[in-house]
């Protein structure tokens, strides 16, 4: 992955490679976001800790919307909509299916290939200015959004332990 110089990683590699580690690249900090759900069961996937606190399923689809979010800053393009209607938490409380399981983690994966494809063609030299809308750079958008990622898989981890 890294570019130049053998032994050599530019900034821009560092954010690639950070986001594909946090996401599904092997790495020595743990569970990445897609190994956390490898294998999930939308029993699993539903549980809640006690009432008002997120399920995993929540998880996956809050992290793909927020992929999404980084994405569309990245692509330039505002008139990008999210595949769900609504922003940020997208209620999975009721009895859902196998099927839609796998279609949220479809969307996430969708969503961070877009991720990955946005920031790999976006001008290295802008990774510092603050898009349209935002209070935060390219830059720090990018790590934040690994940063996220690790951070939920965390907790998917312990509430797959807390149904043990």
């Amino acid at each position: 992955m890294p570019r130049g110089r053998p032994g050599t990683m530019t900034e821009f590699d560092l954010i690639i490679t950070q986001l594909e580690q946090a996401f599904r690249r092997k790495s020595w900090h743990g569970t990445n976001l897609l190994g956390s759900i490898r294998g999930i069961d939308p029993k699993t996937a539903l549980w809640r800790p006690t009432p008002g606190r997120h399920n995993i399923w929540e998880l996956i689809v809050h992290t793909a919307y927020w992929k999404y979010s980084v994405y569309r800053r990245f692509a330039q393009d505002p008139k990008l909509t999210f595949a769900i209607s609504g922003s940020n938490w997208f209620d999975r409380s009721t009895s859902m299916s196998e099927k839609e399981l796998k279609t949220d983690i479809a969307l996430l994966k969708d969503y961070h290939n877009k991720l990955i494809d946005s920031v790999s063609k976006f001008a290295r030299k802008r990774l510092n200015e603050i898009p349209n809308g935002s209070k935060t750079s390219y830059l720090d958008l990018a790590i934040g959004v690994a940063a996220h990622d690790l951070y939920h898989a965390g907790q998917i981890q312990l509430l797959k332990r807390l149904q043990d």
